[in-house]
């Protein structure tokens, strides 16, 4: 079994690491880290800089990835959610662990949210962590 477990810096997707790492582990799956941006700044490898250290301290193999993507100016959220589905659909990624905070309806309708395209999609198994 493959996992993706996308992050963002925040700490609901630092505990949907966490979780992704003890679920590899458990189903002896291989787990794959990925940060994605429309640019990187020092913020960018601080998140992979956590990400690095949360995989060290749960044993996992892996180095997080940076996927740049541009296209990110409009309804960035909904945008970051279908690059996650090209990367599972492109790898064949088996389940995505992800986290998503609540926010009100006016920023989802606005905004959008990863999570929320990544799950209504139905084209993967998907975890949300809180």
């Amino acid at each position: 079994m493959k996992v993706l477990a996308p992050v963002d810096g925040s700490e609901c997707s630092t505990r949907a690491l966490r979780f992704a790492a003890e679920f590899a582990r458990r189903f002896e799956a291989s787990l794959h880290v990925v940060h994605v941006t429309d640019e990187e700044t020092d913020a960018t490898e601080a998140i992979l800089q956590n990400a690095r250290e949360i995989l060290a301290e749960e044993d996992i193999d892996d180095d997080p990835e940076l996927s740049t993507d541009v296209r990110l100016e409009f309804r960035p959220a909904d945008r970051v959610g279908r690059d996650i589905l090209d990367l599972v659909a492109e790898r064949g990624y088996d389940h995505v662990v992800m986290g998503h905070e609540s926010s009100g309806t006016v920023e989802r309708a606005i905004l959008g949210s990863a999570a929320e395209t990544v799950l209504r999609s139905e084209e993967v198994a998907v975890t949300v962590v809180p």
